[in-house]
């Protein structure tokens, strides 16, 4: 394991790189999870200390997106609710099961997510409100919700792509998207790190380190798709899809 100052360093770096690529696509846990392991944590207590950052990380995104007013509130009180079951009963699965077959699994549900991503024909306008669902398509996008908890209580990393392609679906352009996804996983992700912590399952030393850096890696990337613009961000999440995707299907 390296000295402290080298911990902190590289901690600090990879936070805020993956704090970046977190609120602009997604995946950025994919980066910070095998660095938590690399530095000697087992992998379970790596999945829970990882927690702590992506809470911190989220905290300001969200703040950011909100008070530029790009946060959808009435979606947040649909997607809430079965995101937080979710997350319970994910949280409880993680601290008992091995995640490692689930990189294939997750593999899929990016390459699935990434051809969402290019063949999706509408791009919706710019800043626009997507309507609530009403009636069997209403319950389609709870189930939809609480699957996303339930995965993000479970294992966390990629998530954000598919609540971006849940977002997408529901009518969001991209940056909408991301506002409604860091807002929802800061709204679950606090049971899911209780859950870990009361079993032993984050080191908070190295979770708040590397919190640091995903905080200001959120602000970056708040401030960068605001900046840039929808068509900036589609590019970004479609190609941070595809190779994630790659490296998980063929790296082993």
């Amino acid at each position: 394991m390296p000295d402290i100052i080298t911990t902190t360093l590289l901690l600090f770096v990879v936070g805020l790189i993956a704090g970046t690529l977190n609120v602009i696509a997604g995946g950025g846990s994919l980066l910070t999870l095998p660095v938590l392991i690399f530095l000697g944590l087992p992998p379970t207590v790596a999945n829970g200390t990882n927690r702590v950052a992506i809470i911190v990380q989220n905290l300001g995104a969200s703040w950011s997106f909100s008070r530029r007013g790009l946060l959808s509130k009435d979606w947040l009180w649909l997607a809430i609710p079965p995101a937080l079951l979710g997350a319970l009963l994910g949280s409880f699965a993680a601290v008992h099961i091995d995640d490692l077959a689930f990189q294939k699994i997750l593999a899929v549900i990016l390459v699935i997510a990434a051809a969402w991503m290019l063949w999706h024909p509408a791009i919706p306008p710019l800043h626009k409100d997507a309507e609530l669902p009403k009636g069997s398509r209403r319950w389609s996008f709870i189930a939809a919700f609480f699957l996303v908890g339930l995965y993000g209580g479970f294992i966390q990393a990629g998530i954000g792509f598919l609540i971006l392609a849940i977002a997408s679906a529901a009518g969001f352009d991209l940056i909408r998207s991301n506002a409604l996804k860091v807002t929802l996983v800061l709204a679950f992700m606090p049971i899911a790190l209780l859950i870990f912590a009361w079993n032993g399952k984050v080191d908070w030393v190295l979770g708040l380190t590397l919190a640091a850096g995903n905080f200001l890696g959120g602000q970056a990337g708040v401030h960068l798709q605001i900046l840039k613009g929808h068509k900036w961000v589609r590019g970004v999440v479609t190609v941070t899809i595809i190779l994630f995707a790659l490296r998980l299907l063929f790296g082993g």
